[in-house]
């Protein structure tokens, strides 16, 4: 199934529009067969938009931690790769404790810009992979990986319990 995912991943990333929204879309389906958005929400952060994201589950079900689904981020202002990776390893810490993962996220994130987006969609419980503007950066590995980034958004203790139920669509 693995090899079947990667390479419907080809496929799209060869066929896809130049849009990046539409690519993302494209990824989200390849990547995820049946993916549909489930929910949408923007992060606001002292009332400032951080970023846009979408929650795509397949055919847009309620969330299943036990299924697969993907998470898209639209940044709506300038962050630099330090930004990134430091907010994702303080959430880390935050929501169960720091994680290995630095050097990781370093090869998986870049800085982004207004409209930049990523993609990640589990693979089980242990893998991520992520996207970036429709072009596949990195895949990240870690025992109960999904649970926690992916908890960083949509899980019981997020920084934003209305942005979650928003995202998630409850």
């Amino acid at each position: 199934m693995h090899i079947l995912r990667k390479l419907a991943v080809l496929i799209a990333l060869a066929g896809a529009p130049a849009a990046p929204a539409l690519a993302q879309s494209n990824i989200a389906a390849a990547a995820l067969p049946g993916a549909q958005v489930r929910g949408t929400a923007t992060l606001r952060f002292l009332g400032l938009p951080l970023y846009q994201a979408r929650l795509f589950t397949v055919k847009g079900a309620a969330l299943d931690w036990g299924k697969d689904f993907g998470i898209e981020l639209t940044y709506l202002r300038n962050l630099s790769q330090y930004d990134l990776v430091e907010a994702t390893m303080r959430e880390f810490k935050r929501t169960g404790g720091a994680l290995p993962l630095e050097a990781h996220l370093n090869s998986c994130f870049d800085a982004v810009k207004k409209g930049d987006r990523y993609l990640a969609v589990s693979n089980g419980a242990d893998a991520i992979g992520f996207w970036r503007n429709g072009k596949r950066t990195c895949t990240l590995s870690y025992p109960q990986i999904k649970s926690r980034f992916m908890g960083i958004f949509v899980g019981d203790n997020t920084r934003s319990k209305s942005f979650t139920q928003k995202l998630t669509g409850t």
